[in-house]
């Protein structure tokens, strides 16, 4: 019954944690696409061209939605930390180095996996974290 429980709690926890991150590229693609100007700045400061939010909007909209659909959750999560690794150099590029921005892109990238780990026995098979 013990195993069951943690089993539970930790299919709820990673159900959380993907809804979690499912949310924030939802919000990150949306303002992106609508409101770039909220981050023109931002933009700028990395070296990209304002023009970019309109391409990568609805990039970052498509990995959120293949991360939600059970499907093709594997491949949003290869896609998302790409675009986070991405934005992680983008950071480190500039010598922003623990920056907030960045600090927030690798523990989204962390809980994406960490998400999916604890809601599909099949990552967890292929990467066994105790044995």
């Amino acid at each position: 019954m013990s195993g069951t429980m943690t089993s539970h709690r930790a299919l709820w926890a990673g159900r959380i944690m993907s809804a979690f991150v499912v949310i924030v590229l939802v919000g990150d693609g949306t303002i992106q696409l609508f409101v770039p100007a909220q981050i023109a700045s931002m933009l700028q400061e990395t070296g990209f061209a304002m023009g970019l939010t309109r391409i990568v909007g609805p990039i970052v909209l498509a990995c959120a939605i293949l991360y939600a659909i059970p499907a093709t959750t594997v491949l949003g999560a290869i896609l998302a930390t790409g675009y986070l690794g991405g934005a992680i150099c983008a950071h480190i590029r500039i010598d922003e180095l623990g920056s907030p921005p960045e600090i927030i892109s690798l523990l989204l990238g962390a809980m994406t996996w960490g998400g999916l780990y604890l809601r599909d026995p099949r990552i967890r098979a292929i990467l066994p974290l105790i044995r």
